[in-house]
This record gives C-alpha cells, sequence and structure tokens, in this order.
C-alpha cells in the first residue's frame, strides 16, 4: 500500500501501489503543465463508507511513496482513462484498473 503526502501538514493517503504508480504519472503530468484539479475515491472496505476529495495545486507540495521497491508495468489504457477524468470538470476519479468506460448511448 502505497501513500500519497500532500500539503504541509503531511496529509496521507492510502492507495495500492499500482494504482498510485498510474495516478503518479497522470498527476504529475497536470502539475507540471501548472494544471490544478481534483482527485476523488471510495474509501476502502476497512474504512467508513464514503468518499474523499482532494484539490490538488502546483504550489502544494505532494510526494508519492511506494511499499514496492521496483517499479510497476504501466497500462497505457488505465492512464488514458485517468488522464480524460482528470481534464474533465469532475477531476481524476480513481477507478480500478479493469473497469471500462461507460460506453456513450446510441444518438438517435
Amino acid at each position: 500500500m502505497g501513500t500519497i503526502f500532500y500539503g504541509g501538514g503531511g496529509t496521507s493517503v492510502h492507495i495500492e501501489d499500482r494504482a498510485l504508480a498510474h495516478l503518479k504519472v497522470v498527476i504529475s503530468t497536470k502539475l507540471r503543465r501548472g494544471e490544478s484539479f481534483t482527485l476523488s475515491w471510495q474509501h476502502p472496505e476497512d474504512q467508513p463508507r464514503g468518499r474523499s476529495t482532494l484539490w490538488l495545486h502546483p504550489a502544494i507540495p505532494l510526494r508519492f511513496v511506494f511499499d514496492e521497491a521496483e517499479p510497476t508495468t504501466l497500462s497505457r489504457e488505465w492512464i488514458e482513462r485517468l488522464a480524460e477524468s482528470a481534464n474533465s470538470s469532475g477531476g481524476i476519479m480513481l477507478v480500478p484498473e479493469d473497469v471500462a468506460p461507460a460506453e456513450e448511448a446510441p444518438r438517435r
């Protein structure tokens, strides 16, 4: 289980290493461009039910810590889905890797 440390107070968010590696790519790209956005996720089963959102801004300190020493192989498709959500008004929504994007309704 990896951790994002965010802000001067070091708020910590625990995220599975593989998901964190994919988020790191998308978050780093957005922040490098000077863009602010949100990151949202549903609470894991071992926490109280609900969801959380962080406002990410290039001026706020951010650190990624991974439990695994070796980097994971990244999925281009998952990065693309996360990047698409990052560019929406709702910000990044952390979804599982195997969840396919919602299909558009047929046009009439």
